[in-house]
């Protein structure tokens, strides 16, 4: 009977209403897209950023915005960061951790990237097995296992 009851009264909520409880009671969380971006040289395109904690050298990507989709977001967020265009936008994973969500793509993309965000300190192709020092051994492990399964599956 409370199950039929809160069933009616849900129902009879304004969608605003709805919404405002449904935010109230569930975990907020962020959401970005990065991508893995090769060039024609096989290389992989490497950030310096300014704000990211630990290592300021990784892939790019950034946040989702509200009613953006996420292959629309890591297109806008590499072009205003490089000024590059991606080509052949593919997911690959989507993974959590604790109350952020990263979705990660596969581009491809030529040109050469300038660093045109002022959160970009450089912006640069590097060969696979020349990836900056500093940036994290987990991040280059996961471009450099994601490019070698996709070379033994096109072998």
């Amino acid at each position: 009977m409370l199950k039929r009851i809160s069933g009616l009264i849900w129902k009879k909520l304004t969608p605003a209403a709805r919404l405002k409880i449904v935010r109230l009671t569930q975990q907020k969380f962020t959401v970005s897209a990065a991508a893995i971006i090769t060039n024609e040289k096989n290389e992989v395109l490497v950030l310096d950023h300014v704000l990211r904690p630990f290592s300021n050298w990784g892939i790019p990507g950034g946040f989702v915005e509200a009613g953006e989709q996420p292959e629309e977001a890591v297109r806008r967020e590499i072009f205003e960061e490089t000024g590059l265009r991606l080509n052949n936008v593919r997911l690959v994973q989507v993974r959590t951790n604790n109350t952020h969500v990263e979705i990660i793509f596969r581009a491809f993309a030529s040109g050469k990237p300038e660093a045109k965000s002022r959160e970009i300190n450089a912006a640069v192709w590097f060969k696979v097995d020349e990836m900056p020092e500093e940036m994290s051994e987990k991040q280059k492990t996961y471009v450099r296992n994601l490019l070698e399964s996709e070379r033994k599956l096109n072998s």
